[in-house]
């Protein structure tokens, strides 16, 4: 990969608003190291998984009002994140497009497909089992967080929670699924001024 192609795969995202205030750094082409640090636990662990399977460097800070309720945190990092993704895949030439993977986690299996379309839509048919993960973190946090990235990102998403009897295994099994979906899909794999698509653009 030329170094001009590892430039233009890197973001960096601040969002400030009267509920969070976000800084993020991502690069499609790193290692899979991560710091994660949002003030909601499980969600840390959620995006250190992201990250690692889909060997993107991450790097984001959040601090709002997670203490009374996780889900601006969650919603405005999907925002954020979705967002750096944009911004790393540019005009798109030259990625896979497609990507899909299946995760397992025990007795939960996810299945994650990805288009980087340029349109934004986000297909989530994931009944978790259980209303809440551990204390706080409501399950339905899990469709916030990839709808917003999804939006943000202009991606097409489809996200299928096949099976599970545990939400901590569903809500991870989704984002490993989606991580190594993602991998695939943003990987350059041909000529960097070559759009995937028919219509010569993505958008």
């Amino acid at each position: 990969m030329s170094q001009a192609v590892a430039r233009f795969r890197r973001a960096a995202i601040e969002r400030a608003t009267a509920e969070t205030e976000i800084r993020l750094t991502l690069d499609l082409d790193g290692n899979g190291d991560v710091r994660a640090e949002t003030g909601v636990l499980f969600f840390d662990h959620m995006l250190d998984a992201l990250g690692r399977h889909g060997r993107f460097d991450l790097d984001v800070r959040c601090s709002g009002d997670a203490a009374m309720d996780p889900h601006h945190t969650v919603e405005d990092v999907g925002i954020a994140l979705g967002q750096a993704l944009r911004q790393a895949l540019g005009d798109r030439a030259g990625v896979a497009r497609y990507g899909h993977a299946y995760a397992p986690l025990d007795e939960a299996l996810a299945r994650v497909v990805v288009d980087c379309s340029g349109r934004p839509f986000l297909h989530f048919e994931a009944a978790m089992p259980e209303p809440t993960i551990g204390a706080a973190f409501a399950a339905s946090l899990v469709e916030e967080f990839w709808r917003a990235l999804a939006t943000n990102a202009a991606l097409t998403m489809h996200v299928d929670l096949l099976r599970s009897r545990n939400a901590h295994h569903a809500a991870e099994a989704i984002f490993k699924a989606g991580a190594l979906a993602l991998r695939d899909a943003t990987r350059v794999t041909g000529d960097p001024a070559r759009v995937p698509s028919t219509k010569g653009l993505l958008a």
